[in-house]
């Protein structure tokens, strides 16, 4: 599990064929490894990755098909910029939301222009999740804990203050650009829990009716 906070900017030097998928290595800049071990996760651009190899600069991972097929990792080239963060410890300050590392899918940049001090990023989401998206809820975008400001279908806005574009790779972010998206975990469970009986057969004690009358809706 991770929080969506960036711990640095690290970049892909190299992408090997590896039997009918791929082998990654990633630079960790200044982001250290040194409580790092074989088998720990690793988030990068929000993707949670198994570190297989480790080094004094960075680390190995493989890349699944699946992972492929959902992010932007099969866009990626050697320098390609990407975002990291170890996972959280029960020490971990919970300063975003909770993130799995597990991407929805894809979201394009199509607008980026100036809001003050800040920018104001314009994605549009596959159809199939914008009804994740909500109002001052929480997305994760490249791995960024981010609070969605306006939602219009599968339209979105988020800000991006002078820190945030300092510290990760939303900073390179140009228009037509595709970004990985985790949408807010709470969601998805809630949509599973109010199918009931229709989502897998069987018996559930939880119905919208339940959630109406204990006003959670």
């Amino acid at each position: 599990m991770f929080t969506g906070i960036i711990l640095a900017i690290g970049k892909i030097t190299r992408i090997e064929q590896k039997a009918g998928d791929v082998r990654l290595a990633v630079d960790t800049g200044k982001l250290s490894l040194a409580d790092t071990h074989l088998g720990d996760s690793i988030a990068v651009n929000g993707i949670c990755l198994t570190a297989v190899e480790l080094s004094e600069h960075g680390f190995v991972a493989d890349v699944s098909n699946e992972t492929l097929a959902r992010t932007n990792l099969k866009q990626a080239s050697i320098g390609t910029p990407v975002n990291l963060e170890l996972a959280l410890t029960p020490q971990t300050r919970m300063g975003g939301h909770i993130v799995s590392g597990h991407i929805d899918g894809l979201a394009v940049l199509l607008e980026k222009k100036p809001d003050g001090r800040s920018i104001r990023f314009k994605f549009r989401a596959p159809n199939e999740l914008a009804k994740y998206i909500a109002e001052k809820g929480s997305i994760c975008i490249n791995g960024i804990s981010l609070t969605v400001n306006t939602v219009d279908g599968a339209v979105f806005s988020v800000n991006i203050v002078p820190h945030t574009l300092q510290e990760t790779s939303l900073g390179f972010a140009e228009v037509n650009d595709k970004v990985n998206i985790e949408v807010d975990l709470l969601a998805r469970y809630m949509e599973r829990l109010m199918k009931g009986e229709a989502a897998a057969n069987c018996a559930s004690g939880v119905t919208e009716n339940l959630l109406k009358e204990s006003g959670f809706i």
